[in-house]
């Protein structure tokens, strides 16, 4: 196993595909690891190149000629904003959506070399040694961008690559994550939004297309994160996003903050993968234990020294990054 300064040292990393995309999946969750000494550090794996100008006010020529640096200083203000240790660019293209030039870039991050990109976040798994890792759904229906996809794809094949002691051995010494989790937003998080919003007499944003949606069976989630303390850091980080965020959106600002706070208080996820060996109990729907609310639920008990996300003997140096923001 790791070191015992690797066990006592929790790390939560989360990989995102753009900036803002940190800002709207999970952000008060981060807020409330870092405020309890959790070291929280985001991937960023695209630079948002291709995103549109979504607020009307920012929609001006120069701009759309400088969006690169502009969503650069943007999620580096909502980083603050959110609590992040460290943030590391993984140095890709925003790909677009399919048919676009973007997404026929060669730089672009759906047209890059899976193996290289996996080598990039191992290289970043390996130097945090994060025991916890949050990433996407393999199901994007929803919103099927190609980054989106590729960020599940790129995040599982590192996670478990990170760990073998044969894989990147230029990247640095093996790592054992100890469980990967997808963020996202359930069915009953939307219809208990949207009945809110009909109780206050307000018009909901969510269209028949997202009832249908929310009504259509899925896996409920296997852990529920009481937020309800850091409920406007979500705001805050969005309206970091200048480009991104219209502030006047009843998508993200419809219901008053303290309205929505207690109308869903928590973040959502679900567990995705565990350590191999791992022994703890599994929340429901994946065991036979109840829904979880924390992420690190399990990890690093004496009983079961896999979960503390060190690595097997053999493989597992202790070591740690130094701190500021980092290309991959």
């Amino acid at each position: 196993m790791g070191s015992l300064s690797d066990q006592a040292r929790r790390c939560l990393l989360t990989v995102h595909a753009h900036p803002d995309d940190e800002s709207s999946k999970g952000p008060a969750t981060v807020a409330r690891y870092h405020a309890a000494g959790v070291r929280t550090v985001l991937v960023c794996c695209t630079g948002g190149e291709a995103g549109d100008i979504l607020n009307p006010a920012m929609d001006r020529p120069e701009v759309r000629a400088d969006l690169a640096a502009i969503r650069r200083r943007e999620l580096e203000a909502a980083v603050e904003v959110i609590g992040y240790d460290e943030l590391v660019w993984l140095g890709y293209r925003d790909s677009g959506m399919p048919g676009t030039p973007a997404n026929a870039d060669p730089r672009c991050f759906a047209q890059a070399d899976l193996g290289e990109a996996v080598g990039r976040l191992v290289a970043v798994l390996r130097r945090e040694r994060p025991q916890v890792v949050v990433t996407y759904p393999e199901d994007q229906r929803g919103y099927p961008h190609p980054d989106h996809l590729r960020v599940h794809e790129v995040t599982m094949a590192a996670v478990e690559a990170a760990a073998d002691p044969e894989a990147y051995p230029e990247a640095g010494r093996p790592w054992q994550v100890a469980k990967v989790y997808a963020s996202g937003f359930s069915g009953r998080r939307v219809l208990a939004l949207h009945e809110k919003f009909l109780e206050l007499g307000l018009e909901s944003p969510f269209d028949e297309r997202w009832l249908e949606r929310a009504r259509t069976p899925q896996p409920p989630p296997t852990t529920q994160v009481d937020v309800r303390a850091f409920s406007l850091v979500r705001r805050e980080a969005l309206l970091a996003h200048r480009t991104q965020v219209d502030p006047t959106s009843r998508w993200w600002f419809g219901l008053p903050p303290e309205v929505e706070a207690e109308a869903y208080p928590v973040d959502e996820y679900w567990l995705l993968r565990v350590a191999p060996g791992w022994t703890a109990p599994l929340p429901a729907p994946l065991g036979p234990g109840p829904v979880e609310d924390d992420l690190f639920a399990g990890v690093g008990t004496e009983e079961d020294p896999i979960c503390s996300g060190a690595a097997p003997k053999a493989t597992a140096p202790s070591g740690t990054g130094p701190r500021g923001h980092r290309n991959g």
